[in-house]
């Protein structure tokens, strides 16, 4: 899997306490679920919760949360387009002084794609899909060849 692996350093990199004291800061998977199909190929989906705890962080919550939602729109886009809202969800414990403990909880998902060649298997995670070039609108409609509707934005 990629995707553990990369918030972490996304997280390091935009909170230099973290990096400083990687004690703080732990990070497992939870409710891991493999999405096949009796597809040809043994390729297949992770489908998991990112657990992420830091510890005794003395902060602003935004400076994990926003560097956080930066992330996944560039490394899980759809977890923004969920209706539930429960796809990037967090607890705080407050402790006693100025510190807390969050809890964050991220449903992520990761394309493992399998080919065989002969009696071989290779393996091979896969990142995001580029996201889709800007497309025109249309503004013409034709049908078998005929315009059959036009209109201007």
């Amino acid at each position: 899997m990629l995707k553990p692996n990369s918030l972490k350093q996304a997280l390091y990199k935009a909170l230099p306490v973290l990096a400083e004291n990687p004690d703080m800061m732990r990070i497992f998977i939870d409710e891991g679920v493999i999405a096949a199909t009796l597809a040809p190929s043994l390729s297949f989906e992770n489908r998991y919760t990112l657990n992420v705890l830091i510890l005794d962080y003395r902060g602003d919550i935004n400076l994990i949360l926003v560097p956080l939602a930066a992330w996944l729109r560039e490394n899980q886009p759809d977890i923004f387009t969920t209706g539930d809202g429960k796809g990037f969800t967090y607890i705080s414990d407050i402790n006693t002084g100025d510190s807390q403990d969050l809890s964050i909880s991220l449903k992520l998902t990761e394309r493992t794609l399998v080919q065989q060649e002969g009696a071989r298997l290779y393996v091979r995670n896969v990142g995001e899909p580029p996201e889709p070039e800007p497309v025109e609108r249309p503004t013409e409609l034709y049908i078998n060849g005929e315009l059959v509707s036009q209109w201007h934005e």
